[in-house]
């Protein structure tokens, strides 16, 4: 089961898209001048190609308005007044996978180009968390140092993706940090797209970006990214202290975007205390630490940039048990967790971050009921197991998940103090 990978330019000539024998369907990026404007996937149905025609009908449907809305932009809108870049640094914490940090630091060359005149540059920092060998040293070893961005290698002996935010935060020299997982790379405009952000919004703390898949190879992959993947959608927005119609604002942090793609003014984040090193320790509690420290952006008053020119791919799970472990750990634990946090250090929030926990326990329930008569009629389902998973390690994490995790994090400290 595959589906072949396309990015799609509309301002060049719309092609046929060819199709191998082996491929399930396709996975479509469109473009406007580099800027992504839609994506979506679509079912081979045993045809072995995707006719122009029909492509360019997708087109419309899927991201014709955005295109008119970026083609009158272009006509009676001045560019945004691109200013030179304080410093970035770019943190990428990581734990024993050497080869997915060589691939980012590989998609991360060039990228000093889109810094506009008189920027400050780039410094990487790569946080190797806990490692059990020497293979990510010699990897980050192999960084020119003849090149315009310097790479630091740092090691963080306490284990947990939260204790090596921190020592990026600790060590970084840029006025903004962004994040980067160890399994995605940047999209070859990555940097251009932070910068337009930031020009659009130069008093924001926070920014985050796309996330899409960087192949779509199996069962596992597809599925995830059926589901919504990472995405966000396609349009920029500004988040505030109030978003209208949603009285959980900010609880269903998850809208704000994905921890493996996000930036912030260092000085804000070392403001509000650092990252909570009782989420994202990594088993115990895999998830959590980027919606918290999203939460605690807005609830401090200061503003995140959602912008899809912000753009990387991600590598995500293969097989299905790591895929069914992602959403009962990461997305089940590891989100109740942080939401019992919210529960407890913001009474002001409390009642309506309660009526959210109880509308996501039965939501989950209902598409569990859903996609269980789904399976029985024979129609395309996702697994039950997939919403029972969560429910039960959501249950686990909001009865005392998150101070087991703040006891186990205390005993962690005192080992390695």
């Amino acid at each position: 089961m595959r589906y072949q990978m396309f990015d799609v330019e509309v301002t060049d000539p719309i092609m046929d898209l060819a199709l191998s024998p082996q491929d399930s369907g396709a996975a479509i990026l469109i473009r406007r001048k580099g800027v992504p404007i839609g994506f979506w996937l679509q079912q081979s149905n045993g045809v072995s190609r995707i006719d122009a025609e029909s492509l360019k009908r997708s087109i419309v449907s899927e991201a014709g308005d955005r295109i008119i809305a970026a083609a009158i932009q272009e006509e009676i809108a001045p560019p945004a007044s691109i200013q030179p870049l304080p410093l970035l640094t770019i943190a990428i914490c990581t734990k024993d996978r050497y080869q997915g940090v060589e691939r980012l630091l590989k998609s991360l060359h060039g990228q000093e180009c889109w810094l506009p005149e008189g920027s400050a540059g780039l410094e990487i920092l790569v946080v190797d968390n806990a490692p059990s060998d020497e293979r990510t040293k010699e990897v980050a070893d192999k960084w020119d140092p003849e090149r315009r961005t310097e790479l630091r290698y740092l090691r963080e002996h306490p284990p947990g993706l939260n204790f090596g935010r921190n020592r990026a935060l600790r060590e970084a020299r840029g006025e903004f940090l962004a994040f980067l997982d160890d399994d995605v790379i940047v999209d070859r405009y990555w940097l251009a797209g932070f910068v337009a952000a930031w020009s659009e919004n130069p008093a924001a703390a926070a920014f985050t970006g796309q996330v899409l898949p960087m192949e779509m190879e199996t069962e596992a992959q597809i599925l995830f990214e059926e589901r919504g993947g990472f995405r966000r959608g396609f349009e920029r927005i500004r988040f505030g202290a109030v978003l209208p119609g949603n009285n959980a604002y900010p609880g269903g942090a998850g809208i704000f975007g994905a921890g493996a793609n996000m930036a912030f003014r260092t000085e804000v984040v070392r403001r509000l205390g650092g990252f909570d090193e009782a989420l994202d320790t990594g088993a115990p509690v895999p998830g959590g630490g980027d919606l918290d420290m999203f939460y605690r952006i807005i609830r401090g008053g200061f503003t995140l940039v959602y912008d899809p020119r912000f753009m990387v791919f991600h590598q995500h799970r293969r097989e299905l048990a790591g895929l069914f472990n992602q959403y009962k750990r990461s997305w089940g634990l590891g989100f109740m967790c942080f939401l019992s946090k919210c529960v407890k250090t913001d009474p002001e929030r409390r009642a309506d971050l309660l009526r959210l926990i109880i509308w996501w326990l039965f939501d989950q329930l209902k598409r569990g009921v859903i996609h269980s008569r789904k399976k029985l009629r024979g129609r395309h389902y996702f697994p039950p197991s997939i919403f029972v998973g969560e429910l039960w390690y959501g249950a686990i994490g909001f009865f005392g998940g998150y101070e087991r995790s703040q006891r186990q994090i205390e005993a962690i400290r005192k080992r390695f103090s």
